[in-house]
């Protein structure tokens, strides 16, 4: 049974930093991923990161947040600064399958409140 776990998050001042981190187990994956879901917006791709470390970055957090991963332990973090009041949302983790990139797995998410 493949579970992805997020933990990390809270509540920052604005310029605070966070970091998230998603522990997965059940399989082996391929790209993973942090999104995050603002109230009343639609849930946006933050970062993505592959199994041999390829990144990338919605613009607007690119200089400010990292997506690393650790394949031999099955997580992923990702490390927030400087973080602002639009940063809040809840941030998931997901996670492709190793062999078919069109099965995917979702975590259950973590809040992320940015005050200013």
């Amino acid at each position: 049974q493949v579970q992805l776990v997020e933990s990390g998050g809270g509540l920052v001042q604005a310029g605070g930093s966070l970091r998230l981190s998603c522990a997965a187990s059940g399989s082996i994956f391929n790209a993973m991923a942090w999104y995050r879901q603002a109230p009343g917006k639609q849930r946006e791709l933050v970062a993505t990161i592959t199994r041999d470390g390829s990144t990338t970055y919605e613009d607007s957090v690119k200089g400010r947040f990292t997506i690393s991963r650790d394949n031999a332990k099955n997580t992923v973090s990702l490390q927030m600064n400087s973080l602002k009041p639009e940063d809040t949302a809840v941030y998931y983790c997901q996670a492709t399958h190793n062999t078919n990139s069109r099965i995917s797995y979702w975590g259950q998410g973590t809040q992320v409140t940015v005050s200013s």
